[in-house]
């Protein structure tokens, strides 16, 4: 039985596929990085005034949606930007299978006051069949994928494991 793939395993596929192996098979080290409780404050602190967090099936979380049919994602920073962009294509594509029609995404950067608007289109659909189809292969390796290092792994939560 294959398992439900969520948005954050999306954003790890793309971040780092090591990563999303680690993450699937229950390590998870984010409760320790700096980054990632800046996030959370950033969360919190912005947007407050919006219904957060809206949980589909604990498949995908959606951090708020202020107009009909526009969902929004709220990310500290562009570094990752990719990632963000395919999390939020997953999303569309998982509400389009769902029968909801004619949405859209907008990625928030509260702390540089940009918004980047996000569609679905069919290239991306088939990018994101492609991309669960990798993810079902890399979680299912018994051990992690090679590590491949990259300019964001220096304040990546795994960083000590795959380098120590």
């Amino acid at each position: 039985m294959k398992k439900e793939i969520t948005g954050i395993m999306v954003y790890y596929y793309v971040v780092c596929k090591r990563k999303l192996w680690y993450f699937n098979n229950g390590l998870s080290m984010e409760h320790t990085n700096e980054d990632v409780a800046i996030g959370k404050a950033i969360d919190e602190e912005c947007y407050y005034d919006e219904e957060k967090h809206i949980n589909i099936r604990n498949i995908i979380n959606i951090d708020y949606i202020k107009d009909k049919n526009v969902i929004h994602e709220v990310k500290k920073s562009k570094i990752v930007e990719e990632a963000s962009i395919q999390q939020i294509k997953y999303y569309l594509w998982f509400l389009e299978k769902e029968g909801v029609e004619n949405v859209t995404g907008i990625l928030d950067y509260p702390l540089i006051r940009e918004i980047k608007k996000i569609k679905l289109v069919d290239e991306d659909r088939v990018n994101i069949e492609k991309i669960l189809e990798e993810i079902n292969k890399i979680i299912e390796l018994e051990i992690p994928p090679n590590m491949c290092k990259k300019k964001i792994c220096k304040n990546c939560a795994y960083h000590d494991i795959c380098f120590i």
